[in-house]
């Protein structure tokens, strides 16, 4: 018998420290064969997948095992292993707990595409969450799902999820253009010392029919003559508040007529006033 054939033997039966040793063993044979040691329990399995160097053919074998996969510690390893195959981390993904979840849509090195999952996957809960829960989501949750908590408008998640530092700016023009979005999400928004002072913010909030008319009329000696005469075109907004937008884009027209009026005159008079000051000089 060889030494590898040894290994393999000793793998199968170890117990204690010596099974706890050769999970760090760098043979995947050895590997395999303390896969089917009965000692490995889900303790001894979650230390294996801690290993970031973990052949992938053992991986895909651990993932494979339904008997492996009764042990949430077991399918959370899995999910976290940047080595799991991609289909069967999405397989894994619906069954964590929420805040595994969210731990692993925020998680730097998890690729993107199975972030966003996970996001989906939170998002779907939302409806049958705790009070508790939904509150801590608001405070520590990635942007989409701080954006899905701040489009129901509960009141007493909507200020948190609006002052979380994740909340993008993305994400609060998705909520403002949702249909039949609850008027307290576009209050509040309107009178928030942060987003109410973004540009895009106020745009998506003057095409919003839920805005009040004087929180408009407000914003609009701030907004563009582009965006005011796009906003002016026929199905954008209500009609009653076009004539304001259409007001305000001939105020900005006469106003830059009169200051193109004022600029020769201000000119000529300071070409006719640099003769009588050279003339001055020269005297002196």
């Amino acid at each position: 018998m060889t030494a590898l054939e040894q290994q393999r033997a000793r793998a199968r039966l170890a117990v204690g420290e010596e099974l706890k040793s050769l999970l760090y063993h760098p043979s995947p044979e050895v590997l395999f064969a303390l896969l089917e040691n009965p000692a490995l329990d889900e303790t001894l399995l979650a230390l294996l997948l801690s290993r970031k160097d973990l052949p992938a053919d053992i991986i895909e074998n651990i993932a494979g095992r339904k008997t492996f996969l009764k042990s949430y510690a077991v399918k959370r390893a899995l999910v976290f292993h940047p080595g799991t195959p991609r289909l069967a981390v999405l397989r894994l993904l619906r069954d964590l707990y929420l805040m595994d979840l969210v731990q692993f849509s925020l998680s730097p090195v998890a690729a993107a595409e199975l972030r966003l999952h996970a996001e989906e996957y939170i998002i779907a809960r939302l409806p049958q969450l705790p009070l508790g829960q939904r509150i801590a989501l608001a405070r520590r949750g990635p942007a989409r799902v701080v954006g899905a908590l701040v489009a129901t408008g509960h009141a007493q998640v909507l200020e948190i999820a609006l002052n979380n530092p994740r909340l993008s700016e993305a994400q609060v023009l998705k909520v403002l253009w949702r249909d039949g979005l609850p008027q307290v999400v576009v209050l509040t928004l309107a009178n928030h010392p942060k987003w109410s002072q973004q540009y895009n913010v106020r745009l998506a909030l003057v095409r919003n029919s839920s805005t009040p008319l004087a929180i408009v009329l407000s914003y609009l000696p701030q907004l563009t003559v582009v965006d005011l005469r796009e906003l002016a075109a026929p199905g954008i907004v209500p009609e009653n508040l076009r004539k304001y937008l259409q007001a305000e884009v001939i105020r900005r027209m006469q106003a830059s007529k009169r200051e193109a009026a004022a600029e020769p005159q201000s000119l000529r008079g300071e070409l006719l006033s640099q003769p009588k000051n050279q003339d001055r000089s020269n005297e002196e």
